[in-house]
């Protein structure tokens, strides 16, 4: 719907001004007068040249999303119609993007669509996990107790994905601080050894010395040429990855890779008991659950193995010989959900291994940090010192005759 602009003054002569949603001018008007406006003056606002392009968009985060499904399952809870919800969260919204979101979605379950269809055609926003539980909450009417599930799951999600990226930002950062001073040293510092070294007469330069001088000189020189072949080796890694084939044996690298690969399995292991056993416990069918999980598990081979336990599942054999079969999943993981399938309490077993897990990431994660801490140091320390050592050799040398 447009938003309008208005301005006027209320009963005691004060200036007041403000913006309505409504379908059209009539209606905005209507509005403003109930709010005891006189002599109102009322415009379309005029269009953001930039709202249309996706790039300018604000993105709807997960802490959004969060947000509005604590809100959301409250006021159901408290007994307001589900539209009357939509209407409130959407003029709350502070992300435009998500305003429209929901207004969008607000005008579908108005025009009879199911809530969960609705959300189904915002998958940017609401993936496939969100909406097959929201369908299974409308289904069994318990739309709050769904919605409440659902953020505890997006929150624990959402700590686990925080906890991988805070192992992999400290060896980023002292990655690209080593680089910015390697950059630094050879293009402003070495051309000023380098002069004074050229005053030396009939002096010969140590080999590191020459070494650096080199590397100096083609870097100088050679900036593009060595620019391009790095953008192009990114550009050819991210084709091949968006490939089936590419994709397939990247994400098998990295599971076997010594100490990631524990926690990238790790990880997976802890994000498909959680959401398997959210979605049991909303009340999904496991082969449509785990079709689901199989999407959302972010690598290839998990993906694989997972579709693969949905097809033995559909022939009738129990989830844990199939999940044993595909030689992803640890063999205690396999055990204990052949116990939980066993005494009828997947779900609740399936938990207690994602809590199990989330341990386990968070102390992977630690390991890792402490391992890569001295790496990265004795790394950054090694370099610098090879370089300042290399330029004051022919200084060291000089003192040496002297």
């Amino acid at each position: 719907m447009p938003v309008y602009v208005w301005k006027g003054k209320n009963q005691y002569g004060e200036k007041r001004k403000g913006e309505v949603e409504a379908p059209d001018q009539v209606a905005a008007l209507a509005h403003v007068k109930r709010l005891r406006i006189t002599d109102p003056v009322i415009k379309e606002k005029p269009k953001d040249l930039l709202e249309n392009i996706s790039f300018f968009k604000p993105k709807v985060t997960g802490k959004d999303v969060v947000v509005f499904t604590r809100q959301l399952a409250t006021m159901i809870d408290a007994g307001l119609p589900l539209v009357q919800c939509l209407e409130i969260l959407s003029k709350q919204q502070e992300n435009s993007t998500f305003k429209k979101t929901l207004a969008t979605i607000q005008a579908d379950v108005e025009a009879g669509t199911t809530f969960a269809d609705s959300m189904r055609k915002h998958p940017k926003v609401f993936d496939s996990l969100y909406s097959n539980m929201i369908e299974a909450g409308e289904t069994g009417g318990i739309l709050d107790t769904i919605l409440n599930r659902l953020a505890v799951f997006m929150e624990k999600a959402m700590a686990l994905k925080k906890k991988v990226k805070g192992a992999m930002t400290y060896p980023a950062i002292c990655l690209a601080i080593s680089i910015l001073i390697l950059v630094v040293i050879l293009v402003f510092v070495i051309p000023v050894f380098e002069e004074m070294f050229a005053q030396m007469n009939n002096a010969t330069l140590p080999v590191p010395t020459q070494i650096v001088v080199g590397l100096s000189n083609a870097f100088k020189n050679n900036f593009l040429w060595i620019l391009l072949p790095v953008i192009a080796i990114v550009y050819l890694f991210r084709k091949i990855y968006n490939t089936e084939k590419g994709r397939l044996r990247i994400d098998q690298a990295l599971l076997h890779m010594p100490v990631v690969g524990m926690l990238i399995r790790k990880v997976a292991v802890a994000k498909f008991t959680r959401t398997l056993s959210t979605m049991l416990q909303s009340g999904v069918p496991i082969l449509e659950a785990l079709q689901v999980v199989a999407k959302t598990s972010g690598n290839k081979i998990i993906e694989r193995a997972v579709f693969r336990v949905a097809d033995s599942i559909a022939e009738g054999r129990p989830i844990a010989e199939p999940l044993e079969e595909s030689g992803v999943f640890p063999n205690m993981v396999v055990q204990m959900i052949n116990v939980g399938e066993s005494v009828g309490a997947l779900d609740a077993m399936l938990e207690k291994i994602a809590d199990f897990y989330d341990e386990e990431v968070d102390q992977a994660v630690a390991n890792l940090t402490a391992m890569i801490e001295p790496f990265m140091m004795v790394f950054l320390g090694g370099l610098i010192g090879a370089l300042v050592v290399s330029m004051y050799l022919p200084i060291f040398e000089m003192a040496g005759h002297i």
